[in-house]
Order: C-alpha cells, then sequence, then structure tokens
C-alpha cells in the first residue's frame, strides 16, 4: 500500500524537529510544554495511522521510497505491517508518559533533556519502520548518543557515567555481529544475481526476504542477528547492563529501556524471516535460552531488596517468555509473544515510573527503608499493585492474555518448555508479591514515609491512563491480536515452508510436513 502523504516520514522526522526547535525557547516552562505538545501531537498522528491500518492484509502498508545512497544501493525505505504498526502508538505514549513525569524531577539543562527525548522517540519510530537494513542499522546505532547522554547527564546514582558507558559498550559490540549479518544478506543477493558489488549489493527488505540463501549461511546470518539483537533485548549472559541502568539511570530513560524491547522485535522482524530453515534447527536452543532467562530472571528477582533492581531482573525474565513464545514456532505462541512485547510498554515501563514517583518522594526504592506506603499514598499503591496484577497474568488483565496464549504455545511445541513457563509464572507471582508486601504494607516506620503526599494531579492522570490500558487491552486483546494476525500466519507458513528457493527437503522432512498438513 502505497500513499502520497508520506506520514511514517512525519512521525519519525517531527520530535527530531522538535528537538531542535526546542533550543529557541528561552523559558523552560515554555520548553516542557513545548516537548509534551509535540508527543501529544505524534501520539495523535500514530493512532490515526493505527486507524487507516488495513488488518485483513499481511502486505506492508504506507510504504515510502526513495533513492539515498545509490552507490550501495541502499534507500530510504519505511513501511509497517501488524506487527509493527501498533508499536508506533505504544512509543509515542510511553514518551507522552515520560515527559510527564519528568516535568518536576528535571531541574538543569531541561531543554537539552527534553531534546533528547524527542531525539530519542525519532530514532525509536525509525527503527519500527525501517524496510532497509542500512537505514535500520542507522537508526538503531542512534539510539545510543541520546541514550548516552540522558544516562550520564541525569542519572539518579552515583554510577551513572559509569552505567551510561556500560551501557554503550555493551551496545556498540551487539552493533558488531549485527551489521556483519547485514552485509552478508546483502553479499548474497550479490552472489544469486551474479553481479559482482558494489552492483549486486541490496538492503532491500522485500528483495532480501526472496533471495535465496544457503542452510549453511543461513545458520551464519541467523547466530550473527540473535547475538545483535539478544544485546538490546536483553538476553543472558549479554543482561548486565540492565540492573546496572535501573539502579543509576534517570527512571523515565529506564522505563523507556524496559517497555521497548526493540533487541526481541529485531529478532521477529529480521532474525528469524530471513533464515527459516536455521531457525528451525535452531528452535531448542532459542526454548532452551528462553526457560533458562525465564527462570533465572524469577529466581534472582526473588532475592532482591531493591524495587528497582528487582523490577530489572523481572523484565528479563519476560524476555525469556518471550522468546519462549517465539521458539514454539505455533501462533499461540508468536501471537502470545508479540502481545507480551506490546504489554511491556504498559505494565513494565508503567511500573516504573510508578517507582519513580516513590523514589521522588521519599529518596529511596529500597524495600527496608519503605513499608506502610499504602497507608499514606494509597493512590500510587493501587497503581502499582494493579500493575502488577498485570505483570504476573491476573485474568483480565492484559498480561493474562498474553501469557496465557504463551503457556499454550509452549505446551503445543514441548511439554517440558511449557512446564518450564508455567513455573516461571509462578514465581513472578512470588517475587511481586513479596516485594509489594514488604515495600507497600504494614505500618510506616519512617518519617518521609508518614509525611509522603500521594499522586499529584498530572502523575495521577499517567496512573489512571496506565490501569485503564491494562484493563482494556486485557478484556479486548483481540483489539491488539487483530493486527498481528496475518502478517504473523505469513511469517509462520514461511518457517514451515522454509524458503522456496532454498535446499530441498529430505524425503523425511517431506513426509513429516504432509503428516503435520494432514493433522
Amino acid at each position: 500500500m502505497n500513499i502520497s502523504f508520506p506520514i511514517l516520514s512525519l512521525l519519525v522526522l517531527l520530535p527530531l524537529a522538535a528537538g531542535i526547535l526546542i533550543f529557541g525557547f528561552r523559558s523552560e516552562r515554555l520548553a516542557r510544554q513545548f516537548a509534551l505538545f509535540v508527543s501529544l501531537f505524534e501520539l495523535l498522528i500514530a493512532c490515526i495511522l493505527l486507524f487507516n491500518f488495513q488488518s485483513s492484509t499481511a502486505d506492508m502498508q504506507f510504504v515510502e521510497r526513495m533513492e539515498w545512497i545509490p552507490t550501495l544501493h541502499i534507500q530510504y525505505l519505511l513501511g509497517i505491517d501488524g506487527i509493527s504498526a501498533v508499536f508506533l502508538p505504544l512509543t509515542a505514549f510511553i514518551n507522552v508518559c515520560v515527559i510527564a513525569a519528568s516535568w518536576n524531577t528535571i531541574h538543569s539543562l531541561s531543554r537539552l533533556y527534553f531534546a533528547l527525548l524527542l531525539w530519542l522517540e525519532s530514532v525509536t519510530m525509525g527503527v519500527f519502520c525501517a524496510l532497509d537494513l542500512g537505514l535500520f542499522f542507522l537508526f538503531w546505532e542512534l539510539t545510543l548518543p541520546p541514550l548516552y547522554f540522558l544516562i550520564s547527564l541525569w542519572g539518579i546514582g552515583p554510577q551513572r557515567r559509569h552505567a551510561a558507558m556500560k551501557y554503550t559498550l555493551f551496545m556498540l559490540a551487539g552493533g558488531v555481529p549485527l551489521m556483519l549479518g547485514f552485509i552478508l544478506l546483502a553479499l548474497n543477493n550479490a552472489r544469486e544475481t551474479s553481479m559482482p558489488p558494489p552492483m549486486g549489493l541490496s538492503f532491500d527488505y522485500f528483495t532480501l526476504l526472496e533471495t535465496p540463501i544457503p542452510l549453511e549461511m543461513q545458520s551464519t546470518i541467523f547466530l550473527l542477528l540473535l547475538l545483535g539483537f539478544a544485546v538490546k533485548a536483553p538476553l543472558f549472559p549479554f543482561h548486565v547492563w540492565l540492573p546496572t541502568v535501573a539502579m543509576q539511570g534517570p527512571v523515565g530513560i529506564t522505563a523507556l529501556l524496559m517497555g521497548l524491547k526493540l533487541g526481541l522485535y529485531g529478532i521477529i522482524r529480521f532474525a528469524i524471516p530471513f533464515a527459516p530453515q536455521a531457525t528451525q534447527h535452531y528452535a531448542r536452543l532459542l526454548a532452551g535460552l528462553g526457560v533458562f532467562c525465564a527462570l533465572y530472571g524469577a529466581l534472582i528477582a526473588l532475592k532482591q531488596t531493591n524495587l528497582r533492581r528487582m523490577l530489572a531482573f523481572s523484565s528479563i525474565s519476560h524476555v525469556g517468555l518471550v522468546l519462549i513464545g517465539i521458539a514454539s514456532i505455533n501462533i499461540q505462541g508468536i501471537q502470545g509473544a508479540v502481545f507480551q512485547l506490546f504489554n511491556f510498554g504498559i505494565v513494565a515501563g508503567g511500573i516504573f515510573l510508578l517507582t519513580g514517583f516513590l523514589q521522588h518522594r521519599l529518596g529511596s526504592t529500597d524495600m527496608t527503608a519503605l513499608g506502610g506506603v499504602a497507608r499514606t499514598m494509597p493512590l500510587l499503591t493501587s497503581a502499582v499493585f494493579m500493575l502488577g496484577l498485570a505483570g504476573i497474568g491476573i485474568p483480565g488483565s492484559n498480561g493474562f492474555a498474553a501469557e496465557h496464549l504463551i503457556i499454550i504455545g509452549a505446551f503445543k511445541s514441548h511439554a517440558g518448555v511449557g512446564l518450564a513457563t508455567l513455573m516461571a509464572a509462578v514465581l513472578g507471582a512470588a517475587y511481586f508479591l513479596k516485594a509489594f508486601r514488604g515495600a507497600f504494607l504494614g505500618p510506616p516506620l519512617r518519617r518521609d514515609v508518614k509525611e509522603a503526599v500521594d499522586l499529584r494531579p498530572r502523575e495521577l492522570c499517567i496512573a489512571v491512563c496506565l490501569a485503564l490500558l491494562t484493563l482494556a487491552f486485557g478484556l479486548f486483546p483481540q483489539s491488539v491480536l487483530t493486527y498481528s494476525q496475518k502478517p504473523l500466519q505469513a511469517w509462520l507458513a514461511r518457517l514451515e515452508a522454509g524458503h522456496p528457493s532454498t535446499l530441498a527437503m529430505t524425503e523425511k522432512n517431506q513426509l513429516r510436513l504432509t503428516f503435520d498438513l494432514w493433522k
């Protein structure tokens, strides 16, 4: 679906332009208001885009194509399908919440802070829209500069610069295998078309999906892309940057990192479709890695005494659940995985923002320094409890629908994986209820807890919006699942059949496929 009005370019470039214009405001108050207005307008555009999206097809829509670097055949190519469409309004919504939550907490260099937030929103939108691998990699790497400065300049911990450097080095290291995988895809296209580089190079997503890839090269490309995306997801053992950033970085930025799992999106969008046969071969590796992350994150979260650190390991556990859904290679599992990715923004990002309100009031989120918060801040406690219940998959919440689909998909793929997924869900309930009891219940012992002020109007608005979205998508999950159904069915068909031009299936695989189709 091609359109004359470049609405995707507007989504990508509007925050970038606004971030430059914000330096023209002499008043910091006007700069904050302008940033919030732009983010709200960005959310409106994203909602209009989603409203006009046709969920009855698996094709890319709102496609924009323009020559960019002709010598390398890199294009300015944007487009979305049902997998990426729902993440555009989610990204805009989270940024609105972060700007509103940062309203009274940023006192130095506020114009630079909000400009960097808008630039980060711009490149994040580009990550979800880019369909040229060169353009995607540019947006991917451009997330680093704003995040480095946001963490190092406005972090709340004494080691915030160390956290910023640690995150940046991890992401730069992860970009190396990602770039190598993309280059191999482009070189393979040159080989298949019998045209020498650079004439035969192609970074076009559509072209590369139709280019046959030998099975041996598929394995190399799959492992390279998986490694590159695993760093940002994050998957074990590349997860160590997340607890550090959660403790040292600004709350709003950590909420963005927890809410928008770009690494998992990259696995679904690029790693698996480009290497369908390799994905089948390494499905057990993915499932085992997912099970380990889910159980490891949950067990470590159970031992934490700080809310922010507990939420960081909780996020790692939920990343493992998403990977289990992806590895199940059935419609229930992958739809649950995509839905859970969507829920991260509302639940994980939202609960971390609410924890930030505690940090701002009390100067700490350590459970030993809290206790009795429910007595003095009932509104904040209720919002945290509601989002926490969604995080552990209580019926009626958006987390229930996602986890239910992932568990069904896991059991359909392997009973042992399904049991491990259930165990991770049980542990999730254990660590949240333990942390909630220690931090919010009981009598208030500290004076600052006794005198703490409950949610202010702006904060209450954020909490209410998060709670309403949790209920809305929990009671009506099909409102999200409808968008991803068609593209995920095509995604699965590609995995089940393999690429039509790759190596022929053995007789055993042919008989197995015939039996599966008969079933």
